[in-house]
């Protein structure tokens, strides 16, 4: 007996965790190869099975639609194409090698540590899917030892799975479409973009054998070791063709998805497929195709979103009071759009049972532009039933094709606005309410991942939601967000304080261009000393023993060149890396001073001098000179940009430690007029002190004030910009919506015109046949008497040929004899619209009925006359046959007369 299963949407969760718990005990030591058809499917199998040799590593089950009600032959028919043993699947049977798998009518069929399970579907809607609800199944069970082919058939299942079991590292093919009776299936799992191999299916066992049986190197749990050098290789290739950098991926998935290419390709080493890449960038893109590959569907994880929807949609209405405000939402990696979507029915339907009317933008971002373009259709395969509600799928869904697909309401989407963005590199959106990055920052080492927590806390609004994966989270970044679930993965924004400090680790990462991006290279060359002149070395020798020291740097305090010892003065902060910011590298009591006197010097473009600070150098206070000198652009310098040479020098007269820390010598009992004057010295360094952190706080609040202008400004622009590019993508859609619509009228009005055609056609050829079945001679004359058409039979009494169409009846010479007035006669008719009937004679000696007719449309509209010539030779000659019979008779009859007057009574 099969289990009965009661909610579809969420019919493969059960499987899911049951994989958890297994664990994968005992993982099968052949590859399954799971084989998906339908309509016209049987045709195809045969020919894919009389082509596959014998094989003892590898399982085959094919998974076809079959009738709920009947019973399947199909085992005894596959029977006779193989050697395999064919079995028909039961509940809890084990897979064996070399054996071929027949699924039964009326179930879905599972795999679970390589033993079926069959489940009765709750509806006959679940039915129409088996081979997607199989191949998920057979990905999340075998992993990179699963194949799917997809072969003839009606509808799109099967597409869905292929992409599960290609996320999982396997292997798909599909039949070539010119090759399938029906090619609906095939075409829609190609249409994913994932199919590996597309052939014909003849073709397909020797490049499936070539790819598992002998032992390409498919991908693995623990890839071969790549080397440093070939995969950085790799990474510039990629970056330069595609203008995304995977360097900073975790290197298990990039490695599984190299070698998931080397095993298509059956390249065997590393550097052979490096070199492949090289001289086919089809491959590069094939590559980055494979890279982005990721696991989506309609409201995944069910559990999850139900915490969204009654937790956090919720929050995100009652944050904007009364309705007419906007809620902003930013899903980011969005693939095919359904997470996005997902979202977006869940804002809808609660604000239809709450009766709101807010204004609801959901930003769907990703760096695929096929993804993209998918999402922006949001056209999807009717395999998508096993995910959503009927209810959500009758009120936000519309059937196209058949039955065979879905298509997303305009209302929902409306509220999406999909553009292709890497969130790594590209600016954020900002002021939103809630952003969903779920199953992104798994494929991304920790370094991104620090920079992704910081961005979103920076796009959101104060309080905005946080929606991570199941298997992901913030990290160290408790102080930017507060949990809200732990299993959803839920958090809020934090505002405080110390959230804002650690906003300012928040860099973007550095993109190489292609002009950039340089193999590298080994340089062998000799150079040679050169001569140093005597003023070169009189000034090296000065410099030597000079004390100063310098830092070239940029208006951002950027350190470009130093020159002597700075470790007295300089100083890399702790926990920090790659900084080489002079203002962030300044030893305490210098920071501020030198951060003020660069401002001032940036603004003044003058010299700026501060002396005496007192810097801690070792645990003691040293008194330092600090000059910024502004470098003028006429010395030979290539930058763009200001710079300023910042000179740092121990202040004269003094010890190294200030004497004014260091009084313990001198006491108030041995000398008060010294205790007074260091009194009166100390007063005077606080007052300085105070003095220049007063003119640093002022320059502060001066810069900041500036800077949050310029800030407000770009966020205006920015904003109107978004505005305006948000109007012309709603108008684009619009337009894109009005031309599918016209296009769809001109599709039915050619089809409805096709059908007039072959009607006129048809019409065409009976009468044409009519009339030449009838042997009259008829010629059509249009109201200037020029000839339209005429039958064969009226060439042979005026002359006409296919060329004379066209030309006026009155140019051509007739065989008829006595007889020139046809134009005047048809003209008469023309005039007065009675018929004429003459008898003419042709010069064969045969005698015709010619009647000259009014040519009438449908309408009674007189477009010409219709001569006709109806043969009456025979008839002619019975009547003259007759008129001499008849003179013959008359004759005897008066000859009888007068014979009897004649004789005498």
């Amino acid at each position: 007996m099969t289990a009965k299963i009661e909610n579809s949407a969420s019919i493969l969760e059960p499987l899911i965790d049951m994989h958890k718990l297994s664990a994968h005990k005992d993982i099968l030591s052949f590859t399954i190869v799971a084989v998906g058809a339908s309509a016209g499917g049987l045709a195809a199998l045969e020919r894919f099975f009389l082509a596959l040799p014998a094989v003892k590593d590898m399982a085959f089950v094919v998974v076809t639609h079959l009738p709920a009600d009947g019973e399947s032959a199909l085992s005894s028919v596959l029977q006779r194409f193989t050697s395999m043993v064919v079995v028909d699947v039961s509940n809890g049977m084990t897979l064996s090698a070399n054996h071929l798998y027949i699924n039964p009518p009326n179930a879905n069929m599972t795999i679970v540590d390589g033993v079926f399970t069959l489940t009765e579907p709750s509806d006959q809607r679940e039915q129409r899917y088996p081979i997607d609800f199989f191949f998920k199944s057979l990905a999340l069970d075998q992993h990179q030892r699963a194949v799917g082919i997809v072969f003839s058939g009606c509808g799109s299942d099967g597409s869905v799975g292929v992409r599960a079991i290609k996320e999982s590292g396997g292997i798909v093919i599909a039949q070539l479409p010119e090759s399938a009776e029906y090619n609906s299936m095939p075409m829609s799992a190609i249409a994913t973009g994932v199919i590996d191999y597309i052939l014909a299916p003849q073709d397909i066992p020797s490049q499936l054998l070539n790819a598992v049986v002998n032992h390409i190197p498919v991908p693995a749990a623990m890839p071969v070791a790549m080397s440093e050098g070939v995969l950085g290789k790799i990474f510039l290739l990629l970056r330069v063709h595609t203008g995304h950098d995977f360097s900073h991926y975790k290197p298990g998935t990039i490695h599984r998805r190299i070698m998931r290419r080397m095993a298509v390709h059956q390249i065997y080493q590393v550097e052979g497929y490096l070199l492949y890449l090289e001289q086919a960038p089809d491959e590069i893109e094939a590559l980055f195709r494979d890279l982005l590959i990721g696991v989506t569907s309609f409201f995944r994880d069910h559990d999850v979103f139900q915490e969204l929807e009654h937790q956090i949609i919720p929050r995100l209405f009652s944050d904007k009071g009364s309705s007419g405000s906007v809620i902003r939402v930013w899903s980011t990696g969005c693939s095919t759009g359904e997470e996005a979507y997902s979202i977006a029915i869940l804002l809808q339907e609660y604000m239809e049972v709450n009766k709101l009317s807010h204004e609801i933008q959901v930003f769907a971002t990703d760096i695929d532009s096929r993804a993209i373009s998918v999402a922006r259709s949001g056209f999807y395969p009717a395999s998508i039933a096993s995910d959503i509600t009927p209810e959500r799928l009758a009120r936000y869904f519309t059937i196209e094709t058949d039955g065979n697909a879905y298509r997303i309401q305009k209302v929902i989407r409306d509220m999406l606005i999909f553009s292709e963005q890497n969130v790594i590199k590209d600016p954020p959106f900002s002021r939103l309410d809630l952003i969903s990055c779920r199953n992104l920052m798994i494929y991304l080492d920790a370094e991104l991942q620090k920079k992704l927590i910081p961005l979103f806390h920076y796009a959101l609004n104060p309080g905005g939601m946080l929606f991570l994966g199941t298997s992901e989270g913030i990290g160290d970044f408790s102080d930017l967000f507060a949990l809200l679930d732990r299993k959803a993965k839920l958090f809020q924004r934090r505002a405080d304080l110390h959230s804002r400090q650690r906003l300012g680790q928040m860099r973007f990462l550095p993109f190489m261009t292609s002009s950039q991006a340089v193999m590298p290279r080994t340089i062998n060359k000799t150079v040679s000393p050169a001569k140093v002149s005597l003023r070169e070395l009189t000034e090296q020798v000065l410099l030597q023993h000079m004390t100063l020291v310098g830092a070239l740097i940029n208006s951002r305090g950027d350190i470009l060149y130093l020159h002597g010892r700075t470790g007295g003065y300089l100083e890399l902060p702790e926990g920090e890396s790659g900084i080489n910011n002079i203002v962030k590298m300044a030893r305490e009591g210098l920071r501020r001073a030198l951060e003020s006197a660069l401002h001032d010097a940036i603004r003044s473009q003058e010299i700026i001098r501060v002396e005496n600070l007192q810097v801690v150098v070792n645990s003691q206070y040293a008194l330092v000179n600090l000059c910024i000198r502004p470098v003028p652009f006429n010395v030979g310098t290539t930058s763009n940009s200001p710079l300023y040479l910042v000179i740092l020098e121990k202040a004269s007269g003094f010890d190294s430690v200030h004497p004014t820390y260091h009084a313990t010598s001198m006491t108030a009992s041995n000398d008060n007029e010294l205790v007074e004057t260091d009194t009166v010295a100390r007063v005077a360094v606080l007052k300085e002190e105070l003095r220049a952190k007063d003119e640093y706080l002022k320059s502060a609040h001066e810069e900041l004030e500036r800077s949050n202008e310029d800030l407000k400004s770009a966020n205006e622009e920015m904003q109107s910009v978004n505005e305006e590019l948000q109007s012309t993508n709603e108008e684009l859609e619009t337009s894109k919506e009005e031309l599918q619509s016209v296009n769809e009228e001109l599709a039915t009005v050619n089809a409805e015109l096709q059908t007039k055609v072959l009607d006129l056609s048809r019409t065409n050829n009976d009468m044409n046949n009519l009339l030449a079945g009838t042997g009259i001679a008829t010629i059509f004359v249009d109201y200037q008497l020029c000839i339209l058409r005429f039958t064969p039979a009226a060439g042979e009494i005026i002359n006409l040929i296919l060329s004379d169409v066209g030309r006026p009846v009155g140019h051509i010479v007739s065989n008829l004899v006595n007889y020139t007035s046809m134009v005047a006669d048809a003209s008469a008719v023309l005039e007065t619209l009675k018929p004429k009937e003459l008898k003419v004679q042709s010069i064969a000696g045969l005698w015709y009925m010619m009647r000259i007719r009014p040519y009438r449309t449908l309408g009674n509209v007189i477009e010409g006359v219709v001569i006709t010539f109806v043969d009456i030779t025979d008839m002619k000659l019975i009547e003259d046959e007759l008129a001499v019979a008849t003179h013959l008779l008359r004759l005897s009859v008066q000859n009888a007369n007068a014979s009897q007057t004649a004789q005498p009574d």
